[in-house]
């Protein structure tokens, strides 16, 4: 009897900037090349080197606006006159494959992300202190003092909504934090809730060896 697929897990990634996910998310994929990372749709135009597909979906604005209305968007936002979101279809398709599917995304999107995705699995990336956390943000070099300060105090304010998640990684060493959500996925690869189905096959194949062989 063909056992049925199950669906990959979809394995949300978020946490204040500068907690550093964007770099545990890289590590992850280095490390395990069989996830794929969930490529977001813009309306901003490409830049040098950006691939259609690869780097995002590039779409006019009518165009990303007629997938919100047809719902094809696991989250939106409009980001300094430009819209970027999560293309519900493409994350589905690998779902439904039985792959599994990393979604690196800012907290607001991630929240979205679970309204609409009950069965995700929502890490909260964390810096190891809120000291260390502004001198990350120093270290990018991009920041003015005043948009340092500012965006600090939104961090700080991130930080509120862990709660919310599912898990807590503090990020004190990336290999170490990567490691740890590695531990994650495995083990909600175990629950029973995700492994019923193929539970249900393997009885009743175990019941069909006792009645005809």
């Amino acid at each position: 009897m063909e056992n049925s697929k199950a669906k990959g897990l979809l394995i949300v990634i978020s946490g204040p900037s500068g907690a550093g996910k964007g770099t545990i998310c890289k590590r992850l994929l280095q490390k395990h090349p069989e996830l794929n990372l969930s490529v977001s749709a813009t309306t901003r135009l490409p830049r040098s080197g950006e691939i259609d597909g690869v780097n995002y979906y590039f779409m006019t604005k009518d165009e990303f606006k007629n997938k919100i209305e047809d719902g094809d968007f696991l989250e939106y936002a409009e980001v300094y006159d430009n819209y970027y979101g999560t293309p519900k279809s493409n994350v589905e398709e690998i779902l439904n494959s039985g792959k599994d599917v990393i979604l690196e995304i800012d907290i607001q999107g991630a929240l979205k992300v679970k309204e609409n995705s009950k069965n995700g699995i929502f890490i909260f990336i964390l810096p190891p202190s809120m000291e260390e956390l502004k001198q990350r943000i120093i270290k990018r070099g991009s920041e003015t003092p005043e948009s340092l300060m500012k965006r600090f105090k939104s961090a700080y304010k991130e930080i509120n909504f862990v709660s919310r998640y599912n898990y807590a990684v503090v990020n004190d060493e990336v290999e170490t934090a990567t490691e740890k959500i590695e531990a994650i996925i495995n083990a909600e690869k175990c629950r029973v809730d995700r492994l019923k189905h193929s539970i249900l096959d393997s009885k009743e194949d175990l019941i069909h060896e006792q009645l005809y062989d």
